[in-house]
């Protein structure tokens, strides 16, 4: 009897530890192309996908990318994070863009002394020119400093 007590407790403990793990961001979200499992476009995704958030993973990059006269979400593009302008210096992160024009990941990024962005469009590809420090990109492109696009 006390056997399967200990079992019963056992069990709860592992169970209690998983879900935390999951609530603590230990879960991998990335983005890809055509697949249509994101929401919520052009909101804020670190507002719900932090630590302690109600999103599913902690977000590390994510955003919206919009067509060029901002009528409708770009779909099937791609982000990517270079150590310099222009795309120069290395290619630090590739991140692509959902079917809803949405992208995000939860792997690990190195932002180190900053990081320029590109986006690459179906008929463009457009490059920040400053770096950032964040992959919170709607910290700076939201709906009144303006929107991230390509074409």
């Amino acid at each position: 009897m006390k056997t399967k007590h200990i079992l019963i407790l056992i069990i709860s403990t592992f169970t209690i530890l998983a879900i935390s793990c999951k609530k603590e961001g230990n879960e991998t979200k990335i983005s890809k192309y055509k697949k249509k499992k994101s929401h919520n476009s052009g909101q804020n995704c670190m507002n719900c996908h932090n630590v302690g958030g109600s999103g599913e993973g902690v977000f590390k990059i994510a955003g919206t990318i919009y067509n060029e006269g901002f009528t409708a979400t770009l779909p099937n593009t791609t982000v990517k994070l270079y150590t310099a302008p222009n795309g120069g210096g290395s290619l630090v992160a590739t991140v692509k863009v959902d079917g809803l024009g949405n992208f995000y990941t939860t792997e690990k990024v190195d932002f180190g002394d900053g990081l320029y962005p590109a986006v690459i469009g179906n008929q463009t590809t457009k490059y920040m020119n400053s770096s950032v420090q964040s992959g919170a990109c709607y910290s700076c492109h939201n709906s009144i400093t303006g929107k991230i696009w390509a074409k």
